[in-house]
C-alpha cells in the first residue's frame, strides 16, 4: 500500500460528494469504469445504489473493487 487513503471529488445525482481512498483502490476502480467504458462518476453511481445498509461509499466501492477483482 501507497499509505493513506486520500480524497477524490466525485458528482453523484448532481451532487458533488468525496471519498478517501488508498492509491490502490482508486486506480482499480478507474480501470473498471475504463473497461466498461463509463465515467468514474457514473461507476461510483452504480455503486452507489446497490449499497445496503449505513454502510460509506468508500467502503462499498473498496467491496466493489475487491469482488470485481476477485470474479476475475
Amino acid at each position: 500500500m501507497t499509505g493513506r487513503p486520500v480524497k477524490h471529488s466525485l458528482t453523484l445525482k448532481g451532487h458533488r460528494t468525496s471519498v478517501s481512498l488508498e492509491a490502490e483502490f482508486w486506480e482499480a476502480f478507474q480501470g473498471f469504469a475504463q473497461a466498461r467504458g463509463v465515467s468514474v462518476n457514473e461507476l461510483a453511481a452504480e455503486v452507489d445504489a446497490g449499497r445496503i445498509g449505513d454502510a460509506g461509499l468508500a467502503s462499498a466501492i473498496r467491496v466493489w473493487v475487491l469482488r470485481a477483482l476477485t470474479a476475475r
